[in-house]
């Protein structure tokens, strides 16, 4: 990472980070200077899968995503990172060699922290690692999710339920739609669903003659009923 400048340590900056919510001042003054700050561009990676070093990262600013290849290069996005969060945790916890691949989606701030630190950080901040236990908790369970929807769901309602997520992430309105703004290129949304790129662009465009979902300008589209949306996965997986 030679392209990295060197910005200013700054504690009011790790108030960003949900991690640390509720730590005063002076922890995260001494969390700051720990740290080691770098400003990366986008599509720039922080780490692969396989490499040693068990550093956390601290976005402060910028999106970044976890991702890793098959046997035959195809790209498997797991998830997307927005400002605020944290990653590279459990090859700190565990010493381990890293799981995936992280990079940089767009310009990010990251402030880096050496595993000795971290661990070190909760020791002496209990409320800290029960956050921590929780994220990891809720970590599992999205994995057990996503696994059981893979092993379990056609291609056609992992696209679905995935459209879902993004719908609740930008925030349903109150007549039920949603705008997903912008929606993700269909390579992407491929890659986080395991298929390829025509098997999406068939499905969105069934989704679109059926009404379920308009397209808004070049890169964006609407869901015009969450709700049937939530119909169609919930059919599928017997919820």
């Amino acid at each position: 990472m030679h392209d990295e400048s060197a910005p200013a340590r700054s504690s009011l900056a790790l108030r960003r980070i949900a991690l640390f919510d509720g730590l005063d001042g002076v922890c995260l003054d001494r969390i700051a200077a720990e740290c080691d700050w770098r400003m990366l561009e986008a599509r720039r990676p922080i780490f692969t899968r396989g490499s040693e070093g068990g550093e956390v990262y601290f976005l402060v600013s910028g999106r970044a995503r976890i991702t890793t290849y098959s046997a035959n290069g195809r790209e498997v996005a797991f998830r997307d990172f927005e400002a605020g969060e944290h990653f590279g945790d459990l090859s700190a916890l565990d010493g381990q060699l890293r799981s995936a691949d992280v990079v940089t989606l767009e310009p990010s701030l990251l402030a880096c922290m050496s595993p000795q630190a971290f661990l070190a950080l909760l020791e002496r901040e209990p409320a800290l690692a029960m956050r921590m236990m929780r994220n990891l908790a809720l970590l599992v369970r999205r994995l057990t999710e996503r696994v059981i929807d893979l092993s379990t769901l056609g291609v056609q309602t992992r696209l679905h339920a995935e459209l879902l997520r993004l719908a609740r992430r930008a925030g349903v309105a109150a007549d039920h739609s949603a705008l997903i703004d912008p929606l993700p290129a269909h390579a992407e949304l491929a890659g986080k669903i395991s298929t390829n790129r025509e098997q999406v662009t068939r499905e969105l465009g069934a989704l679109t003659r059926r009404g379920v979902l308009r397209k808004e300008g070049a890169h964006a589209v609407r869901i015009n009923d969450v709700r049937a949306l939530e119909a169609l996965v919930a059919a599928v997986r017997g919820d």
